[in-house]
C-alpha cells in the first residue's frame, strides 16, 4: 500500500485509464438494465452470516413446523459456509466466531449431523478453545435456553414492566433504536415465560461446556470498570433477579398485555416485524408462548412471509436478514444516470413510478420524538411502513429529482413531502440518524442485556452527508439553518487525520466517500483544509493495484483503518470523494479508474466477495468510541458486529464513479447542479437546537 503523495510506479494502462472507459460504462449500464424487475425495481441479495440459517432452523423446531426437506437445504448451506478450520464467521475472511459457530453447531446437530463428523469435531474443538457455551453472547444463550441447552438463570434480566414506563422516564422502549425496540419487546414476553422446547438427547450439546453443566458458573459477567453505568446496571440486574423470584408481580400481566398488543400492531404487510430477522423470529416465538396457534392470521402471515426473504439455489436454502429493494433501486438509478442512460429511459421512468408508489404517508414509532412532523419517507424493504429510512429517503429523492417523467407535479409533491419529513427528523446536534430523531440515550448500551450490537441510533456522518448532498442537489446552501447545523456536525465528526467514520458502510473510506460529494453539492470550498486533509488521507491509503479497500476489522482495530484488499465498491467511494474534491487529473484518481476498468468482468459487472456494508459495528452505541474504551470489543471476530455484503454494490457504485469521471473529463457540471433556492423556501424549517459546546463534548465522551 502506498504511503506518500509522490507519483506511483504504475503501468501505462493504469496511468491512462480513459481507453475503454466508454465501453466499461456501456457494459455496466447494460448489465444493470438487464437486472430490473418488470415492476420497476432492482433487488440484489443481502448476504450476512450463517446465524440467519441456523436460527431459522431452530425457529421451525420451536414452532413445530420443521420438515426434512427444509432442514436438508439449510444443512447444506451451513456446511457449505463452514471454513476448513471448522468455524463459522461474521463476514467473508473473518476469524471464526464463538457464538456464530455455536449456533451453527447446535443447528446441525439438531438436524441430524453426527458430532463425529470431522467438520463437527473441528467446530467443537474451536468452540471449547474459546471458552465454550458460557462465553457466548446473550442472544446465543437465549437460543440455547429455549431448547434446554443453557440455564435461563444465566441470561440477563429484562423486566416486562419497562413497557409501562412513561416517555419522560430515563429509560423506555423508545430509547432503544428501532431495530432493538422491535427485538426487545417480544423478548420481554419470552424472558418472562422462559419456555423450553426439549430436543432429543442426540441433539444435546453438553460437549460444548468446558465443565459439566451442573458445575458451570451461570452468573452474569462483572463489568471491567469498577465504577460507571455498566456496574450500576450490573448491580441492578442482581436486584431484579431477586425480585423475579417474588410470587407477586402486580404490574406484570398488564405489561405483558401491552407488549402483546404492541407486537400485534407492529406486524408489517409481508408478515415481518421491522423488516428484519431478529424481531421477526422473536415476535413469532412470543406469540407462540402466549398461546397463538399457527393458523392464527398473524402467525400464518408471519411464517409464510419468510419465503420472500429466502433464496434457494444449488440445493441450498439461504435466509436473508433483510431485503433492500428500495435502497438497491435508488442507487441503481443514480448509477445509470451518472453513466450513459438518458433521464427519460423507460427503465428509469418505470423505477420512478414504482418508487413514488412506495412513499410512506402514514405514521410510525419515529413520531414519538418527532412530534408534529408529517410523514414522507421511504423504507429500506418492500414493507416496513412503521420505520422509514432517512438514508434511503435522501438517495431516493436524489434519484427521482433527476429522472424525466410525464407527471412532474406528482414527483415534485413526493420530493417536497420527503424534504419536509427529513428536515423534521434532524437531531438536535445537527446530524441525522437512520430511523429516529435524537435516539441517543447511551444508557441503553450499558445494560447487561445489550451485547448484541447497536442498541441506539445516533446521527452519523454518512447519513448526514447523504441528506446534505440531497439538499445541495435541490438547491439548498449553507445559508439554510438545517444545512448550516448539518455542516457543523460534519466538521466536528472529522477524524484528526482527515477521514470520516462510516456507520453504515465499511468504513472510513465509506464515510469520506459520502462527505466530500455532499460538500461539493452544497458549493462548499473544496480547497479548504478539511477537504485537503481528507484527500491526502485517501491518497495515502490507496493500494498498489490502484484500488482502495478496507477490512471490517477497522471497526475494532485502528491498524486496519483504510486498509484491506481492494474492492470495486470501496474504490468507487474513494473516487467519488476525489472527483468531488476536484482531483480529476490526479494520479490517484487515474489509478483508481484504471483499477475498475481492469477488474470489470466481461458481462459488465465486478466480483466482490468482501463485505463492505455495515449493520452493527458492535459498539452498542452505534458510533465511534474511544480507542481506549475497556468495554469495547477488540477481537477481530467482531462478536457483536453485523456486517453485510450488498450484492448490488459491486454493480452500482463503480458505474457511478466511472460515469462521474467521464462527465468531469467532459467538463460537465456536478450531478443535477442548479441555482440555489431562496431563503424563503421551506421557511418553516427551524434550525437545529444544538446543545452547548460543553454539553455536546460531554455527550460525545459518553
Amino acid at each position: 500500500m502506498t504511503s506518500t503523495n509522490e507519483t506511483k510506479n504504475l503501468s501505462q494502462a493504469v496511468r491512462e485509464p480513459v481507453a475503454g472507459l466508454d465501453r466499461a460504462i456501456r457494459n455496466a449500464s447494460r448489465h444493470l438494465l438487464s437486472m430490473q424487475d418488470p415492476e420497476g425495481y432492482w433487488w440484489g441479495e443481502l448476504e450476512s452470516n450463517p446465524t440467519m440459517e441456523a436460527e431459522f432452523l431452530l425457529l421451525t423446531r420451536f414452532l413445530g413446523i420443521d420438515d426434512k426437506e427444509t432442514w436438508r437445504k439449510l444443512t447444506n448451506h451451513l456446511l457449505k459456509e463452514q471454513r476448513p478450520d471448522g468455524t463459522w464467521g461474521q463476514f467473508y475472511g473473518a476469524p471464526g466466531d464463538l457464538s456464530t459457530s455455536t449456533e451453527c453447531y447446535f443447528a446441525l446437530k439438531l438436524a441430524g449431523v453426527s458430532p463425529e463428523e470431522p467438520s463437527m469435531k473441528k467446530a467443537r474443538d474451536f468452540i471449547l478453545s474459546k471458552g465454550g457455551v458460557p462465553e457466548t453472547r446473550v442472544f446465543t444463550k437465549i437460543w440455547l435456553a429455549l431448547f434446554g441447552q443453557y440455564e435461563w438463570r444465566g441470561v440477563p434480566t429484562m423486566p416486562a414492566e419497562i413497557m409501562l414506563l412513561p416517555n419522560w422516564f430515563p429509560i423506555t422502549i423508545y430509547d432503544f433504536s428501532s431495530w432493538a425496540r422491535a427485538t426487545v419487546v417480544p423478548l420481554l414476553v419470552v424472558l418472562d415465560r422462559k419456555p423450553v422446547k426439549p430436543v432429543p438427547k442426540s441433539a444435546a450439546i453438553d460437549e460444548l461446556y468446558p465443565l459439566p453443566r451442573d458445575r458451570t458458573d451461570y452468573s452474569i459477567k462483572r463489568p471491567a470498570r469498577l465504577f460507571g453505568w455498566e456496574t450500576f446496571f450490573y448491580a441492578g440486574d442482581i436486584v431484579l433477579r431477586h425480585l423475579e423470584k417474588l410470587p407477586w408481580k402486580p404490574a406484570r400481566s398488564q405489561a405483558i398485555g401491552k407488549a402483546e398488543r404492541w407486537i400485534l400492531a407492529h406486524q408489517e404487510a409481508d408478515g415481518s416485524w421491522g423488516g428484519i430477522q431478529p424481531p421477526w423470529v422473536y415476535s413469532l416465538m412470543a406469540l407462540n408462548v402466549l398461546g397463538y396457534p399457527l393458523d392464527h392470521p398473524v402467525m400464518n402471515k408471519g411464517v409464510q412471509g419468510f419465503t420472500s426473504f429466502s433464496i434457494e439455489e444449488n440445493d441450498r436454502l439461504k435466509v436473508q436478514a433483510c431485503v433492500s429493494p428500495l435502497w438497491d433501486t435508488c442507487l441503481t438509478m443514480i448509477a445509470l444516470l451518472d453513466g450513459d442512460v438518458d433521464p427519460g429511459h423507460p427503465a428509469l421512468t418505470r423505477a420512478s413510478s414504482w418508487l413514488s408508489e412506495q412513499q410512506i404517508l402514514t405514521g410510525g414509532d419515529w413520531q414519538v420524538k418527532a412530534k408534529g412532523v408529517s410523514p414522507g419517507g421511504w423504507a429500506f424493504e418492500f414493507h416496513n411502513d412503521l420505520y422509514p429510512d432517512l438514508d434511503d429517503t435522501s438517495e431516493i429523492v436524489m434519484a427521482l429529482d433527476r429522472v424525466a417523467v410525464l407527471d412532474d407535479d406528482v414527483q415534485r409533491l413526493a420530493i417536497d413531502r420527503a424534504v419536509h419529513w427529513l428536515l423534521g427528523m434532524q437531531s438536535h446536534n445537527g446530524g441525522w440518524a437512520a430511523f429516529d430523531k435524537d435516539n441517543t440515550n447511551v444508557l441503553m448500551a450499558k445494560i447487561p442485556f445489550s451485547d448484541f450490537g447497536e442498541t441506539i441510533d445516533p446521527p452519523s456522518a454518512d447519513v448526514t452527508a447523504h441528506i446534505l448532498e440531497m439538499l445541495g442537489q435541490l438547491g439548498y446552501t449553507s445559508d439554510h439553518p438545517a444545512v448550516s447545523a448539518g455542516l457543523e456536525y460534519i466538521r466536528e465528526e472529522q477524524e484528526p487525520d482527515g477521514p470520516w467514520f462510516g456507520r453504515w458502510g465499511v468504513n472510513y473510506v465509506y464515510g469520506t466517500g459520502a462527505v466530500l460529494p455532499a460538500l461539493r453539492a452544497l458549493g462548499e470550498d473544496m480547497e479548504s483544509a478539511e477537504v485537503r486533509i481528507a484527500v491526502q488521507w485517501l491518497r495515502e491509503h490507496q493500494n498498489d493495484d490502484g484500488g482502495w479497500g478496507e477490512s471490517c476489522v477497522s471497526y475494532v482495530d485502528p491498524e486496519y483503518k483504510g486498509r484491506g484488499p481492494s474492492t470495486a465498491s470501496q474504490t468507487a467511494w474513494a473516487l467519488l470523494a476525489l472527483l468531488a474534491a476536484g482531483e480529476l487529473d490526479d494520479d490517484a484518481t487515474r489509478a483508481g479508474v484504471g483499477y475498475l476498468l481492469r477488474t470489470q468482468l466481461d458481462d459488465g459487472a465486478w466480483d466482490e466477495p468482501y463485505f463492505t456494508g455495515t449493520g452493527f459495528p458492535g459498539y452498542g452505541v452505534g458510533q465511534k468510541t474511544a480507542d481506549d474504551d475497556p468495554e469495547l470489543y477488540r477481537s477481530h471476530e467482531m462478536p457483536a458486529g453485523f456486517m453485510i455484503n450488498y450484492h448490488m454494490y459491486r454493480y452500482c457504485w463503480p458505474l457511478m464513479a466511472l460515469g462521474r469521471y467521464k462527465r468531469q473529463l467532459a467538463r460537465e457540471p456536478w450531478p443535477a447542479a442548479r441555482a440555489p433556492k431562496g431563503e424563503s423556501f421551506y421557511a418553516w424549517a427551524e434550525p437545529a437546537k444544538r446543545p452547548s459546546n460543553r454539553l455536546h463534548r460531554f455527550l460525545k465522551i459518553w
